[in-house]
Order: C-alpha cells, then structure tokens, then sequence
C-alpha cells in the first residue's frame, strides 16, 4: 500500500500534462505568453497606424484647431497635453465651475491619463505580487513570504541567543541574581558534580568543606555572597578562586543550584559551622 502511494507521487511529481520537469513546464508557459504577447503589439501598432491614417483624413475636431491658434501644432506638444488631460487656454471656459472665491476660480480638470495608467498597472502588478509572493511554491517549498517570516525568525532567535549570551557573561557579584529555572539549576547541577563535589560531598552534606545544606554560612549566605565566594575562593581553607576556570553564567548558576541545597538534610551532614542566615 505504501509504495503504490509514493509510486503515484512520483508519477505526478515527473509527469505534470507530458512534461517531465515542472521548470520546463513553467519555461514552456513563459514562452507561450512571450509570444502572445508580441502577437499583441504586434496587432496593436497596426491597428494604431490603421487608426491614424483613418484620423489624418476626418476634419479636425475644436481641441485640435485650439491647439493649433495656440502654436502648440509639434507632435510632442499635443501628446504632451494629451497626456495631461489639459485644455487648451480657448476651450478653459467649458470646464470652469460655478463657484467663485475672491476671483479664484476651479477648473473641472480630469485626472491625468498618465495618473489613470499608473493607476491600473499598480492593480495588475498586486495580482503578480500576490502571485509570486504569497502564493507562488516551489516543489516542496514555502511561499516567499512564508519562507521569509521563517528566516527573519531564525535570524532573531540567533540575535536573542547572542544578547543573552553577552548578558550571562557580563553577571558579576553585584547583578547575580537566584534562579529557579530548571534548565539553570541542571546545568549548575553538573558544575558542582565536576568541581564542588569532591570536598562538599555529592549532597551538599559537607566534607572536607562544610555543609552546604543547613542554613549556617561562613562567607555569607545569600546568591552575591555564594557567588563571590566561588568566583575569588578562600584560598586560606585551600579552596580555588573559580573564575579563571568557570564563566560568570556557570558561576551563577552553581550559585542557584547550591541554594536549592537548603533543607534536604542528606545523611551524615556535617556539623554546622558559621553565623545562621536566613534562607532568600
């Protein structure tokens, strides 16, 4: 059953009316309409000079006479005023409104054909949009706008990743800051495991180091003072200064992860040493 599906997918996917390759069904299409399309300009310029040899010989209309008296008899001055829409001075009276304003008077002036044109080739150029933007597929691809949103998304969440990343490097003792985030205390978790473990027992219990489980600190209790300890040490009990070998991030979050220590009481914690503080 399954291969009768993917072999039917494959036969639409290689076959698509004849064609073996859906570019060149696509080029096929193109060239068709290339050549519609010169057929029609074709037609098109003939008809035009049809038209004109026909209008050369019919008597001229007021505009053109206007036009004339006016000097104003070039080719190019006549499709310019065509392409405006505009009167000439002597025909101005027929398109003057009836309203009056300190001897300011309106002209009943048409749009511009050139401003009509564009007008409608904007409408026919939203269809192509639409098309090629948002409907437009590839194969297996996405919409164009789609696959961009897509893009954009990635490029934001590498952004985010990179700030975040910049952030975690800038926490010191003076920011640093407790978290309850699982991933965080997973990762401070595994820090303590690597360094902490093998003088503060794989509980918190204490060992060669004291009890980090009960709420009786040496070097102060809360997440700066944790954290300072670990970054600088205290390197007359012999423990190490951290921070050449941790970063500010995985310093943190050791910090966090020894906090969520308050209070589990493991078995065989040390005895308590310190001033009690109360937990944050």
């Amino acid at each position: 059953m399954g291969l009768t599906g993917q072999s039917a997918f494959a036969a639409t996917d290689q076959l698509i009316y004849g064609v073996d390759n859906f570019d060149t069904l696509l080029f096929i299409l193109i060239a068709i309409l290339g050549l519609l399309f010169v057929a029609i300009m074709i037609v098109a310029l003939g008809l035009l000079y049809v038209v004109r040899q026909s209008l050369q010989s019919m008597p001229k209309t007021e505009e053109e006479l206007a036009f004339e008296k006016s000097g104003e008899t070039g080719w190019w001055q006549f499709f310019w005023q065509k392409m405006q829409a505009a009167k000439p001075m002597e025909l101005e009276k027929d398109i003057l409104m009836d309203h009056n304003y300190d001897g300011i008077q309106e002209l009943d002036n048409d749009l511009p054909p050139w401003w009509k044109a564009m007008f409608y080739i904007c409408i026919l150029s939203s269809f192509v949009y639409l098309g090629v933007y948002h409907w437009w597929v590839e194969s297996d691809a996405e919409p164009v706008s789609i696959a961009e949103y897509h893009e954009t998304m990635e490029e934001a969440e590498a952004a985010k990743k990179a700030y975040l990343a910049t952030m975690a490097n800038s926490i010191d003792e003076t920011n640093v800051t407790v978290s309850t985030d699982a991933g965080d205390l997973s990762a401070g978790k595994k820090v303590f495991d690597g360094n902490c473990k093998a003088c503060h027992g794989g509980a918190g219990e204490g060992g060669v180091g004291p009890n980090l489980t009960d709420e009786y600190w040496l070097h102060g209790g809360d997440v700066a003072s944790i954290f300072k300890t670990v970054k600088y040490g205290v390197t007359e009990k012999g423990m190490l200064a951290w921070e050449s070998k941790l970063t500010p991030q995985q310093m943190s979050q050791v910090s966090s992860y020894i906090l969520s220590l308050q209070g589990t009481n493991p078995p065989n914690g040390k005895a308590p040493q310190g001033e009690k503080v109360a937990a944050e």
